[in-house]
């Protein structure tokens, strides 16, 4: 009943397991008072059951952590030697916002305002162009006056630093701090010619005799927002206040990606000799990868504190963690650069138990409190044994 009928039927669906309890279950029903809030704690039971349905469906998916690091990614670091960087360390770099135009996804902007459609197509779409052109002429002219006003403020702060895999886990050295990163491994089971990844798969073991590297970043396209949101909010002028939000999440993604090219081609320059154009550079058709933490990659928002040390972000960059782990000004993104060849994006999925409790030893924390953080993922019913 909680699984297949009652989603399907927006009036209310109740399983009684005897007839000994439907006249109870009528009355409520019937009672114009009680109905309401009867059928909202019924929904609420179902969708439990569901969620545990749910999980116990990914359980049965999942394979043992021991046999998920078994069937790791796998690379012959005999054959391979990381690239060193060129210009190691850490670089605070403050780029003007005219640097960032052609660097933009218009698509996602589009999407923000619940527009669907790929740019530049979408402003001859039948159906939503003269929309979309009403839009694009709107943020073309508050962006103008965001660059030749100064609203808004880029900063980032990068670092890459010698690292070394241990396990599951990634340890980075800058010769006078250290600091571990802890990744999870994909734990359903694979197909034939699949693994079960992890990121930290893709740096070289510490018994390798291979150097290798880590890179970070922070930024953000925001600073200086605050004033200006309010400044539209006082007039009640809701549509200016959410353009200009949304276009910072748009410079700020813009940012993201010069930094990437940079690191690729500058900084660690391992791509140095690169030469994309924006279709390319948005379809990730690039060398390396960014994660960011509390994304399917790297699910676990508490690792950003980690990060936040290495990279002394909020005195580099002025963007802090709220309690939550969410990064204000919100205009920022944040992550890891990897450059491995394979190295790719992928979702981590369901964890099980045994990781979640490898995990929590390996990390130092309580197991409930990580259980909280990644609740989404867990393929079981925390406090239940076994």
């Amino acid at each position: 009943t909680a699984v297949k009928i009652e989603p399907a039927y927006p009036h209310g669906v109740v399983y009684v397991p005897d007839a000994s309890r439907a006249v109870g279950v009528a009355g409520q029903l019937l009672s114009a008072e009680h109905k309401p809030g009867y059928l909202q704690q019924i929904r609420e039971e179902y969708q439990q059951v569901r969620q545990r349905r749910s999980q116990k469906n990914a359980a049965r998916a999942l394979v043992s952590i021991e046999e998920a690091r078994a069937n790791a990614l796998p690379t012959d670091w005999s054959q391979y030697t990381p690239p060193a960087p060129k210009r190691p360390g850490l670089h605070v770099l403050e780029p003007d916002l005219e640097t960032l135009l052609p660097w933009i996804d218009w698509t996602f902007f589009f999407h923000a305002w619940q527009l669907r459609g790929r740019y530049p197509r979408i402003l001859d779409d039948t159906d939503k162009g003269e929309e979309a052109r009403k839009l694009f002429a709107d943020a073309q002219a508050m962006l103008r006056q965001i660059i030749d006003e100064q609203w808004l403020e880029a900063r980032a702060v990068i670092a890459l630093y010698p690292a070394q895999r241990h396990g599951d886990d990634v340890r980075v050295d800058d010769g006078q701090n250290a600091w571990t990163f802890h990744f999870l491994r994909k734990q359903t089971r694979q197909p034939e010619g699949k693994y079960n990844e992890c990121l930290a798969d893709f740096i070289a073991p510490h018994d390798s005799g291979k150097a290798d590297w880590l890179g970070a970043f922070a930024c953000t396209a925001g600073l200086g927002i605050d004033a200006h949101i309010a400044r539209f909010e006082a007039d009640h002028d809701d549509y200016s206040a959410l353009m200009l939000k949304a276009l910072a999440d748009r410079l700020a993604e813009a940012l993201a990606e010069w930094l990437h090219a940079q690191v690729r081609r500058k900084y660690w320059g391992y791509a140095a000799d690169e030469q994309l154009d924006n279709e390319a550079i948005i379809a990730e058709r690039y060398q390396g990868i960014r994660p960011a933490f509390g994304y399917p990659a790297c699910p676990d928002h508490t690792e950003k504190d980690t990060l936040w040390n290495l990279l002394d972000a909020e005195a580099n960059t002025g963007i802090w963690l709220t309690e939550s782990k969410a990064m204000v000004p919100t205009a920022a993104v944040s992550g890891v650069y990897f450059s491995h060849p394979q190295s790719r994006y992928f979702a981590v999925g369901a964890i099980g138990r045994d990781q979640m409790e490898d995990y929590a030893r390996r990390k130092g924390m309580d197991l409930p409190v990580l259980e909280r953080w990644l609740g989404q993922n867990l393929a079981y019913e925390p406090g239940e044994g076994g």
